[in-house]
Protein backbone atom coordinates (compact mmCIF):
# COMPACT_ATOMS: atom_id res chain seq x y z
CA UNK A 1 0.00 0.00 0.00
CA UNK A 2 1.53 3.72 -1.05
CA UNK A 3 1.74 6.56 1.02
CA UNK A 4 -1.08 8.91 0.50
CA UNK A 5 -0.29 12.15 -1.78
CA UNK A 6 0.07 15.07 0.35
CA UNK A 7 -0.74 18.47 -0.72
CA UNK A 8 2.50 20.88 -1.33
CA UNK A 9 2.23 24.35 1.69
CA UNK A 10 0.72 27.15 0.57
CA UNK A 11 3.40 30.06 -0.19
CA UNK A 12 3.37 31.58 2.98
CA UNK A 13 3.59 28.54 4.88
CA UNK A 14 6.43 27.38 2.94
CA UNK A 15 8.55 30.63 3.48
CA UNK A 16 7.62 30.34 7.24
CA UNK A 17 10.67 28.65 7.95
CA UNK A 18 13.31 30.10 5.34
CA UNK A 19 12.00 33.35 6.98
CA UNK A 20 12.60 32.34 10.65
CA UNK A 21 15.72 30.62 10.45
CA UNK A 22 17.09 33.56 9.01
CA UNK A 23 15.96 36.41 11.57
CA UNK A 24 17.55 33.70 14.06
CA UNK A 25 20.50 33.44 12.01
CA UNK A 26 21.21 37.46 11.85
CA UNK A 27 20.09 37.77 15.42
CA UNK A 28 23.26 35.42 16.69
CA UNK A 29 25.87 36.43 13.49
CA UNK A 30 25.23 40.30 13.69
CA UNK A 31 23.11 41.20 16.82
CA UNK A 32 24.93 38.96 19.19
CA UNK A 33 28.42 38.83 16.94
CA UNK A 34 28.58 35.35 17.63
CA UNK A 35 29.57 33.12 14.52
CA UNK A 36 28.15 29.46 15.63
CA UNK A 37 25.12 29.18 13.50
CA UNK A 38 24.37 25.92 14.43
CA UNK A 39 21.67 26.53 17.44
CA UNK A 40 19.91 28.68 14.60
CA UNK A 41 19.90 26.22 12.10
CA UNK A 42 18.60 23.39 14.63
CA UNK A 43 15.71 25.29 15.70
CA UNK A 44 14.79 25.89 11.96
CA UNK A 45 14.98 22.45 11.73
CA UNK A 46 12.92 22.42 14.48
CA UNK A 47 10.50 24.49 13.14
CA UNK A 48 10.85 22.78 9.81
CA UNK A 49 9.47 20.24 11.44
CA UNK A 50 6.38 21.64 12.99
CA UNK A 51 5.29 22.60 9.66
CA UNK A 52 5.32 19.40 8.51
CA UNK A 53 3.27 18.09 11.07
CA UNK A 54 0.59 20.92 10.22
CA UNK A 55 0.90 19.67 6.92
CA UNK A 56 0.03 15.94 8.15
CA UNK A 57 3.64 14.52 7.96
CA UNK A 58 4.73 12.38 11.62
CA UNK A 59 8.02 13.36 12.87
CA UNK A 60 8.86 9.54 10.91
CA UNK A 61 8.55 10.77 7.81
CA UNK A 62 10.48 13.63 8.68
CA UNK A 63 12.86 12.19 10.22
CA UNK A 64 13.41 10.11 7.10
CA UNK A 65 13.59 13.12 4.97
CA UNK A 66 16.56 14.73 7.40
CA UNK A 67 18.45 11.44 7.23
CA UNK A 68 18.27 10.78 3.13
CA UNK A 69 19.85 14.04 2.90
CA UNK A 70 22.65 13.32 5.35
CA UNK A 71 23.56 9.80 4.03
CA UNK A 72 23.59 11.54 0.24
CA UNK A 73 26.07 14.00 1.74
CA UNK A 74 28.00 11.21 3.89
CA UNK A 75 31.14 10.97 1.22
CA UNK A 76 31.66 14.68 1.76
CA UNK A 77 31.73 14.21 5.73
CA UNK A 78 34.45 11.62 5.22
CA UNK A 79 36.28 13.75 3.00
CA UNK A 80 36.72 16.23 5.95
CA UNK A 81 37.54 13.29 8.50
CA UNK A 82 40.69 12.22 5.68
CA UNK A 83 41.70 16.17 5.16
CA UNK A 84 41.75 16.69 9.12
CA UNK A 85 44.23 14.15 8.89
CA UNK A 86 46.46 14.82 5.74
CA UNK A 87 46.52 18.26 7.68
CA UNK A 88 47.78 17.29 10.67
CA UNK A 89 49.98 14.15 9.03
CA UNK A 90 51.45 16.69 6.05
CA UNK A 91 52.26 19.39 8.58
CA UNK A 92 54.02 16.87 11.39
CA UNK A 93 56.05 15.25 7.90
CA UNK A 94 57.40 18.39 6.92
CA UNK A 95 55.28 18.72 3.28
CA UNK A 96 53.65 21.94 4.37
CA UNK A 97 56.31 23.21 6.19
CA UNK A 98 58.46 22.41 2.80
CA UNK A 99 56.08 24.26 0.65
CA UNK A 100 56.06 27.20 3.09
CA UNK A 101 59.84 27.92 2.74
CA UNK A 102 59.80 27.06 -0.73
CA UNK A 103 56.94 29.55 -1.57
CA UNK A 104 58.80 32.05 0.47
CA UNK A 105 62.14 31.89 -1.15
CA UNK A 106 60.41 31.37 -4.84
CA UNK A 107 57.24 33.47 -4.76
CA UNK A 108 57.40 37.53 -4.72
CA UNK A 109 54.48 38.91 -2.96
CA UNK A 110 53.54 40.91 -6.06
CA UNK A 111 53.11 37.83 -8.36
CA UNK A 112 52.01 36.01 -5.29
CA UNK A 113 48.10 36.17 -5.26
CA UNK A 114 47.95 35.39 -8.81
CA UNK A 115 50.06 32.35 -8.51
CA UNK A 116 47.97 31.14 -5.53
CA UNK A 117 45.02 31.30 -7.43
CA UNK A 118 46.70 29.49 -10.43
CA UNK A 119 48.25 26.98 -8.21
CA UNK A 120 45.00 25.65 -6.48
CA UNK A 121 42.85 25.68 -9.76
CA UNK A 122 45.87 23.26 -11.43
CA UNK A 123 45.67 21.48 -7.82
CA UNK A 124 42.30 21.68 -7.74
CA UNK A 125 41.70 20.15 -11.27
CA UNK A 126 44.11 17.20 -10.47
CA UNK A 127 42.19 16.09 -7.04
CA UNK A 128 38.65 16.78 -7.86
CA UNK A 129 38.34 18.28 -4.46
CA UNK A 130 38.07 21.92 -3.82
CA UNK A 131 37.69 20.94 0.39
CA UNK A 132 41.27 18.59 0.12
CA UNK A 133 42.98 21.63 -1.76
CA UNK A 134 42.35 24.51 0.46
CA UNK A 135 42.82 22.16 3.25
CA UNK A 136 46.77 21.40 2.25
CA UNK A 137 47.85 23.35 -0.75
CA UNK A 138 45.80 26.18 0.40
CA UNK A 139 46.82 26.14 4.19
CA UNK A 140 50.55 25.92 2.94
CA UNK A 141 49.61 29.28 0.99
CA UNK A 142 48.13 30.67 4.05
CA UNK A 143 51.46 30.80 5.56
CA UNK A 144 53.27 31.76 2.53
CA UNK A 145 51.11 34.97 2.30
CA UNK A 146 51.46 35.84 6.03
CA UNK A 147 55.34 35.55 5.40
CA UNK A 148 54.95 38.58 2.76
CA UNK A 149 52.72 40.59 4.89
CA UNK A 150 49.63 39.71 3.07
CA UNK A 151 46.50 40.26 5.21
CA UNK A 152 44.67 36.91 5.39
CA UNK A 153 41.34 37.53 3.64
CA UNK A 154 43.39 38.51 0.31
CA UNK A 155 45.05 35.13 0.61
CA UNK A 156 42.23 33.06 0.97
CA UNK A 157 39.70 34.82 -1.64
CA UNK A 158 42.78 33.70 -3.92
CA UNK A 159 42.90 30.30 -2.64
CA UNK A 160 39.00 30.23 -2.61
CA UNK A 161 38.84 31.32 -6.60
CA UNK A 162 41.16 29.05 -7.40
CA UNK A 163 40.16 25.86 -5.71
CA UNK A 164 36.35 26.05 -6.69
CA UNK A 165 37.06 26.69 -10.20
CA UNK A 166 39.20 23.76 -10.59
CA UNK A 167 36.98 21.81 -8.77
CA UNK A 168 34.07 23.22 -10.78
CA UNK A 169 35.35 21.81 -14.48
CA UNK A 170 37.36 18.68 -12.78
CA UNK A 171 35.93 15.62 -14.05
CA UNK A 172 36.91 13.67 -11.15
CA UNK A 173 34.87 15.92 -8.85
CA UNK A 174 31.92 14.95 -7.28
CA UNK A 175 29.62 17.98 -7.92
CA UNK A 176 31.07 18.05 -11.63
CA UNK A 177 29.49 14.77 -12.12
CA UNK A 178 26.20 15.63 -10.21
CA UNK A 179 25.16 18.64 -11.83
CA UNK A 180 25.09 17.13 -15.50
CA UNK A 181 23.55 13.50 -13.61
CA UNK A 182 20.69 15.44 -12.41
CA UNK A 183 19.71 17.05 -15.96
CA UNK A 184 20.57 14.60 -18.39
CA UNK A 185 23.64 15.77 -19.70
CA UNK A 186 26.91 14.30 -20.60
CA UNK A 187 29.41 15.32 -18.09
CA UNK A 188 32.00 16.36 -20.61
CA UNK A 189 29.77 18.15 -22.82
CA UNK A 190 28.85 20.12 -19.41
CA UNK A 191 32.53 21.12 -18.78
CA UNK A 192 33.00 22.12 -22.25
CA UNK A 193 29.43 24.71 -22.10
CA UNK A 194 30.89 25.99 -18.32
CA UNK A 195 34.26 27.05 -20.60
CA UNK A 196 32.82 30.49 -21.69
CA UNK A 197 32.14 31.52 -18.35
CA UNK A 198 34.57 30.32 -16.51
CA UNK A 199 37.50 31.36 -18.98
CA UNK A 200 36.65 35.35 -18.87
CA UNK A 201 35.85 35.06 -14.76
CA UNK A 202 39.33 33.65 -14.35
CA UNK A 203 41.32 35.69 -16.63
CA UNK A 204 39.64 38.69 -15.24
CA UNK A 205 40.20 37.22 -11.45
CA UNK A 206 43.80 36.81 -12.52
CA UNK A 207 43.90 40.29 -13.42
CA UNK A 208 42.61 41.76 -10.10
CA UNK A 209 45.25 39.51 -8.13
CA UNK A 210 47.97 40.83 -10.24
CA UNK A 211 46.81 44.18 -10.10
CA UNK A 212 46.73 44.36 -6.00
CA UNK A 213 49.86 42.65 -5.77
CA UNK A 214 51.68 45.75 -7.70
CA UNK A 215 49.50 48.25 -6.81
CA UNK A 216 46.95 47.85 -3.56
CA UNK A 217 48.84 45.64 -1.32
CA UNK A 218 51.93 46.79 0.22
CA UNK A 219 55.03 44.99 -0.57
CA UNK A 220 56.93 46.58 1.84
CA UNK A 221 54.99 44.53 4.33
CA UNK A 222 57.16 41.58 3.34
CA UNK A 223 60.55 42.63 4.70
CA UNK A 224 63.38 40.05 4.38
CA UNK A 225 64.49 39.82 7.54
CA UNK A 226 60.35 38.65 8.57
CA UNK A 227 61.15 36.23 5.61
CA UNK A 228 64.29 35.33 6.76
CA UNK A 229 63.38 34.66 10.71
CA UNK A 230 60.35 32.76 9.01
CA UNK A 231 62.24 30.30 6.75
CA UNK A 232 65.47 29.52 9.97
CA UNK A 233 62.23 28.83 11.95
CA UNK A 234 61.26 26.44 9.78
CA UNK A 235 64.22 24.96 8.99
CA UNK A 236 65.07 24.87 12.81
CA UNK A 237 62.04 22.79 13.60
CA UNK A 238 61.78 20.62 10.57
CA UNK A 239 64.30 18.94 7.76
CA UNK A 240 62.97 20.70 4.73
CA UNK A 241 63.50 18.77 1.08
CA UNK A 242 62.29 18.90 -1.56
CA UNK A 243 61.38 15.19 -1.78
CA UNK A 244 58.98 15.74 1.58
CA UNK A 245 56.48 16.73 -1.21
CA UNK A 246 56.06 13.75 -2.36
CA UNK A 247 53.22 12.52 -0.38
CA UNK A 248 51.11 15.58 -2.41
CA UNK A 249 52.89 13.81 -5.50
CA UNK A 250 51.51 11.06 -4.87
CA UNK A 251 47.73 11.90 -4.02
CA UNK A 252 47.96 14.20 -7.70
CA UNK A 253 49.39 10.93 -9.16
CA UNK A 254 46.24 8.99 -7.93
CA UNK A 255 43.69 11.36 -9.00
CA UNK A 256 45.35 11.70 -12.21
CA UNK A 257 44.85 8.00 -12.83
CA UNK A 258 40.73 8.59 -11.64
CA UNK A 259 41.56 6.79 -8.27
CA UNK A 260 38.39 8.15 -6.31
CA UNK A 261 38.97 10.95 -3.57
CA UNK A 262 38.61 9.51 -0.69
CA UNK A 263 41.03 6.25 -1.02
CA UNK A 264 43.65 8.72 -2.90
CA UNK A 265 43.39 10.73 0.05
CA UNK A 266 43.80 8.54 2.47
CA UNK A 267 47.10 6.86 0.44
CA UNK A 268 48.24 10.75 1.39
CA UNK A 269 47.89 10.29 5.25
CA UNK A 270 49.69 6.95 5.19
CA UNK A 271 52.13 8.57 2.78
CA UNK A 272 52.60 11.02 5.37
CA UNK A 273 52.75 9.21 8.34
CA UNK A 274 55.60 7.24 6.97
CA UNK A 275 57.23 10.35 5.77
CA UNK A 276 56.89 11.73 8.92
CA UNK A 277 58.73 9.36 10.46
CA UNK A 278 61.43 8.57 8.52
CA UNK A 279 62.02 12.30 7.57
CA UNK A 280 61.37 14.20 11.12
CA UNK A 281 61.80 11.08 13.34
CA UNK A 282 58.32 11.01 14.45
CA UNK A 283 57.03 7.99 16.92
CA UNK A 284 53.88 6.11 15.61
CA UNK A 285 52.34 7.13 18.69
CA UNK A 286 52.73 11.06 17.55
CA UNK A 287 51.83 10.33 14.31
CA UNK A 288 48.07 8.63 15.15
CA UNK A 289 47.59 11.55 17.41
CA UNK A 290 48.74 14.36 14.85
CA UNK A 291 46.01 12.54 12.45
CA UNK A 292 43.55 13.10 15.35
CA UNK A 293 44.03 15.69 17.21
CA UNK A 294 46.33 17.54 14.99
CA UNK A 295 49.63 19.06 15.80
CA UNK A 296 51.54 21.14 17.67
CA UNK A 297 54.49 22.78 18.39
CA UNK A 298 55.96 26.41 19.62
CA UNK A 299 58.79 27.83 17.58
CA UNK A 300 58.10 31.72 19.50
CA UNK A 301 57.30 32.99 16.04
CA UNK A 302 53.38 33.86 16.16
CA UNK A 303 52.73 33.58 12.01
CA UNK A 304 54.04 29.68 12.17
CA UNK A 305 52.61 28.35 15.86
CA UNK A 306 48.79 29.98 14.86
CA UNK A 307 49.39 28.18 11.40
CA UNK A 308 50.78 25.01 12.41
CA UNK A 309 49.19 24.16 15.33
CA UNK A 310 45.85 22.37 13.73
CA UNK A 311 45.06 19.58 11.57
CA UNK A 312 43.72 16.29 12.89
CA UNK A 313 40.62 14.46 12.85
CA UNK A 314 38.99 17.08 16.16
CA UNK A 315 39.56 19.72 14.07
CA UNK A 316 36.84 19.09 11.74
CA UNK A 317 34.34 18.54 14.16
CA UNK A 318 32.72 22.32 14.61
CA UNK A 319 32.47 21.95 10.47
CA UNK A 320 31.27 18.32 10.19
CA UNK A 321 28.60 18.93 13.54
CA UNK A 322 27.60 22.26 11.37
CA UNK A 323 27.21 20.51 8.17
CA UNK A 324 25.07 17.59 9.61
CA UNK A 325 22.98 20.36 10.97
CA UNK A 326 22.35 22.27 7.66
CA UNK A 327 22.14 19.18 5.74
CA UNK A 328 19.35 18.26 8.48
CA UNK A 329 17.51 21.55 7.54
CA UNK A 330 17.61 21.06 4.09
CA UNK A 331 16.51 17.38 3.96
CA UNK A 332 13.61 18.64 6.08
CA UNK A 333 12.70 21.78 4.01
CA UNK A 334 12.89 19.80 1.40
CA UNK A 335 10.92 16.76 2.46
CA UNK A 336 8.01 18.92 3.48
CA UNK A 337 7.59 20.58 0.02
CA UNK A 338 8.39 23.92 1.49
CA UNK A 339 11.07 24.24 -1.34
CA UNK A 340 9.47 22.80 -4.13
CA UNK A 341 6.66 24.93 -3.67
CA UNK A 342 9.04 28.13 -3.24
CA UNK A 343 10.29 26.70 -6.43
CA UNK A 344 6.96 26.18 -8.35
CA UNK A 345 5.98 30.15 -7.27
CA UNK A 346 8.95 31.44 -9.32
CA UNK A 347 8.33 29.30 -12.41
CA UNK A 348 4.75 30.60 -12.22
CA UNK A 349 6.14 34.32 -13.24
CA UNK A 350 8.61 32.64 -15.64
CA UNK A 351 8.04 34.15 -19.51
CA UNK A 352 11.14 33.88 -20.95
CA UNK A 353 14.80 31.52 -21.21
CA UNK A 354 16.50 34.55 -19.51
CA UNK A 355 13.99 34.33 -16.97
CA UNK A 356 14.47 30.94 -16.08
CA UNK A 357 17.73 30.79 -16.56
CA UNK A 358 18.58 33.62 -14.04
CA UNK A 359 15.78 31.45 -11.40
CA UNK A 360 17.91 28.46 -12.12
CA UNK A 361 20.98 30.55 -11.09
CA UNK A 362 19.47 32.26 -8.14
CA UNK A 363 17.31 29.54 -6.93
CA UNK A 364 20.49 27.13 -6.86
CA UNK A 365 22.36 30.35 -4.82
CA UNK A 366 18.90 30.57 -2.48
CA UNK A 367 19.49 27.15 -1.23
CA UNK A 368 23.36 27.11 -1.03
CA UNK A 369 21.92 30.23 1.65
CA UNK A 370 18.96 28.43 3.81
CA UNK A 371 20.00 25.00 4.14
CA UNK A 372 23.47 25.13 3.71
CA UNK A 373 24.03 21.96 1.45
CA UNK A 374 26.13 22.41 -2.22
CA UNK A 375 24.69 19.15 -3.19
CA UNK A 376 21.36 19.85 -2.45
CA UNK A 377 21.51 23.41 -3.92
CA UNK A 378 22.70 21.55 -7.24
CA UNK A 379 20.32 18.70 -6.73
CA UNK A 380 16.80 20.30 -6.37
CA UNK A 381 16.67 22.79 -9.08
CA UNK A 382 18.27 20.72 -11.30
CA UNK A 383 15.74 17.85 -10.94
CA UNK A 384 12.64 20.91 -10.76
CA UNK A 385 13.65 22.60 -13.72
CA UNK A 386 14.65 19.90 -16.15
CA UNK A 387 11.29 19.87 -17.74
CA UNK A 388 10.67 23.35 -18.00
CA UNK A 389 13.80 23.93 -20.24
CA UNK A 390 12.57 20.71 -22.18
CA UNK A 391 9.59 22.36 -22.75
CA UNK A 392 11.01 25.43 -24.17
CA UNK A 393 13.13 23.52 -26.61
CA UNK A 394 16.84 24.81 -24.73
CA UNK A 395 19.17 21.99 -23.78
CA UNK A 396 19.77 21.50 -20.47
CA UNK A 397 23.37 22.27 -20.89
CA UNK A 398 22.22 25.99 -19.86
CA UNK A 399 20.30 24.35 -16.42
CA UNK A 400 23.70 22.18 -15.57
CA UNK A 401 25.50 25.17 -15.34
CA UNK A 402 23.63 27.47 -14.19
CA UNK A 403 23.12 24.99 -11.02
CA UNK A 404 27.25 24.29 -10.86
CA UNK A 405 27.86 28.12 -10.53
CA UNK A 406 24.75 28.85 -8.21
CA UNK A 407 25.86 25.61 -5.64
CA UNK A 408 29.54 24.46 -6.13
CA UNK A 409 30.81 28.41 -6.61
CA UNK A 410 28.31 30.18 -4.55
CA UNK A 411 28.98 27.18 -1.41
CA UNK A 412 32.27 28.67 -0.10
CA UNK A 413 30.91 32.31 -0.43
CA UNK A 414 27.99 31.47 2.43
CA UNK A 415 29.71 31.28 5.73
CA UNK A 416 27.30 28.77 7.63
CA UNK A 417 27.42 26.63 3.99
CA UNK A 418 29.46 23.40 3.94
CA UNK A 419 31.86 24.56 2.10
CA UNK A 420 32.09 28.38 3.98
CA UNK A 421 32.33 26.99 7.11
CA UNK A 422 35.35 24.43 5.95
CA UNK A 423 36.97 27.36 4.19
CA UNK A 424 36.90 29.45 7.34
CA UNK A 425 37.95 26.37 9.74
CA UNK A 426 40.94 24.81 7.04
CA UNK A 427 42.46 27.97 6.38
CA UNK A 428 42.62 29.20 10.41
CA UNK A 429 40.61 32.91 9.25
CA UNK A 430 39.89 32.58 13.24
CA UNK A 431 35.92 34.10 12.64
CA UNK A 432 34.83 32.18 15.47
CA UNK A 433 36.98 34.02 17.67
CA UNK A 434 36.16 37.38 16.79
CA UNK A 435 37.89 37.98 13.39
CA UNK A 436 35.04 39.08 11.21
CA UNK A 437 37.14 41.05 9.08
CA UNK A 438 38.51 38.10 7.32
CA UNK A 439 35.20 37.41 6.34
CA UNK A 440 36.28 39.96 3.66
CA UNK A 441 37.75 36.91 1.82
CA UNK A 442 33.80 36.50 0.07
CA UNK A 443 34.03 39.40 -1.95
CA UNK A 444 37.87 39.13 -2.30
CA UNK A 445 37.13 35.41 -4.37
CA UNK A 446 36.43 37.24 -7.37
CA UNK A 447 36.62 34.08 -9.60
CA UNK A 448 33.52 32.60 -7.98
CA UNK A 449 30.89 35.49 -8.00
CA UNK A 450 31.86 36.65 -11.20
CA UNK A 451 31.15 32.99 -13.18
CA UNK A 452 27.18 33.34 -11.66
CA UNK A 453 27.68 37.00 -13.43
CA UNK A 454 28.50 35.98 -16.88
CA UNK A 455 25.79 33.12 -16.82
CA UNK A 456 22.88 36.29 -16.02
CA UNK A 457 24.69 37.88 -18.97
CA UNK A 458 24.18 34.92 -21.43
CA UNK A 459 20.99 33.89 -20.60
CA UNK A 460 19.76 38.46 -21.03
CA UNK A 461 21.94 38.25 -24.83
CA UNK A 462 21.14 34.80 -25.82
CA UNK A 463 24.89 34.43 -26.00
CA UNK A 464 26.53 30.78 -25.18
CA UNK A 465 22.80 29.31 -24.46
CA UNK A 466 22.53 26.65 -26.84
CA UNK A 467 18.82 25.38 -27.92
CA UNK A 468 18.22 21.53 -27.53
CA UNK A 469 19.99 19.32 -30.60
CA UNK A 470 17.92 16.61 -32.28
CA UNK A 471 20.08 14.35 -30.73
CA UNK A 472 18.98 15.62 -27.57
CA UNK A 473 15.48 16.19 -28.31
CA UNK A 474 15.59 11.90 -29.26
CA UNK A 475 16.97 11.18 -26.28
CA UNK A 476 14.17 12.83 -24.30
CA UNK A 477 11.12 11.29 -25.88
CA UNK A 478 14.03 7.32 -25.67
CA UNK A 479 14.46 8.01 -22.53
CA UNK A 480 10.70 9.14 -21.36
CA UNK A 481 11.93 12.33 -19.35
CA UNK A 482 9.43 14.89 -18.49
CA UNK A 483 8.52 18.09 -20.92
CA UNK A 484 6.59 20.72 -18.80
CA UNK A 485 3.40 21.46 -20.98
CA UNK A 486 4.33 25.73 -20.74
CA UNK A 487 0.85 26.82 -22.86
CA UNK A 488 -1.05 27.49 -19.40
CA UNK A 489 1.56 29.52 -18.10
CA UNK A 490 1.65 31.89 -21.07
CA UNK A 491 5.37 31.02 -22.30
CA UNK A 492 6.07 32.24 -25.65
CA UNK A 493 9.42 30.99 -27.48
CA UNK A 494 10.59 34.44 -28.70
CA UNK A 495 12.40 32.65 -31.55
CA UNK A 496 9.27 31.11 -32.96
CA UNK A 497 7.45 33.84 -32.21
CA UNK A 498 9.47 36.41 -33.83
CA UNK A 499 9.79 33.64 -37.08
CA UNK A 500 5.65 33.89 -37.09
CA UNK A 501 4.88 37.52 -37.18
CA UNK A 502 3.98 39.23 -40.51
CA UNK A 503 5.76 41.32 -41.98
CA UNK A 504 4.68 45.01 -41.54
CA UNK A 505 4.85 47.66 -44.48
CA UNK A 506 7.62 50.58 -43.32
Amino acid sequence: MTAPERALPSLPLALTPVLLTLIVLGVQLFYFDDFTPHVPLAIGLAITGLVGIKLGFNWQDIEKGVFHVIHVSLPSVSVLITVGMIIGVWIASGTVPTLIYYGLTILSPQIFLAAAMILCSVVSLSLGTSWGTVGTVGLALMGIGAGFGIPMYWTAGAVVSGAFFGDKVSPLSDTTNLAPAVTGVDVFSHIKNMMPTTVPSMLIALGIYLFAGFGLIDADGASFERINVITTALQDNFHISIWLLLPALLVIVLAVRRMPPIPSLFAGVLAGAATAMIAQGVSLHDTFTYANSGYSIETGISEIDSLLNRGGIQSMMWTISLVLIALGFGGALEKTGCLETIIQAIMTKIRSFAGIQSAAIGTSMATNLVAGDPYLSIALPGRMYAPVYRGMGYSTLNLSRAVEEGGTLISPLIPWNAGGAFVISALALGVSSGHMENLLYIPLAFACWLSPLFGLIYAHTGLFSPRASEDEKRGWAESGEAVADLSAQGWVDEEESAKAQPATAG
